[in-house]
């Protein structure tokens, strides 16, 4: 799995666990400030999602370019086995021609 696409999915589950724990408590997250609200924990969890959606994203583009570029270069790719020639032991007779009868 590219490792874009494994921080994509982590930083997705914080975002969405950040969002839970900040609507229930949001002095859970935000321990600094006095009196919290729940705007900043939404705010942050979305620039969190949307981060995540980014890098997804991304990870699915590098993904693809991989592997057309490694089902464009294999077939390119020289064979290094040498072809053996079997020797033919025997040839059928010929027939000879015969001219069509009316």
């Amino acid at each position: 799995m590219n490792t874009l696409i494994y921080y994509a999915f982590n930083i997705l589950i914080l975002s969405v666990v950040l969002l839970l724990v900040g609507l229930v408590k949001p002095k859970w997250i935000l321990f600094w400030v006095k009196n919290p609200t729940r705007l900043p924990i939404i705010m942050l969890s979305s620039v969190l999602f949307m981060t995540a959606a980014v890098m997804f994203g991304e990870g699915n583009k590098q993904l693809k370019q991989e592997k057309a570029q490694t089902s464009v270069s294999q077939p390119a790719a020289p064979s290094s086995e040498v072809p053996v020639v079997a020797p033919v032991t025997s040839v059928p007779a010929a027939t000879p021609a015969t001219a069509p009868t009316h």
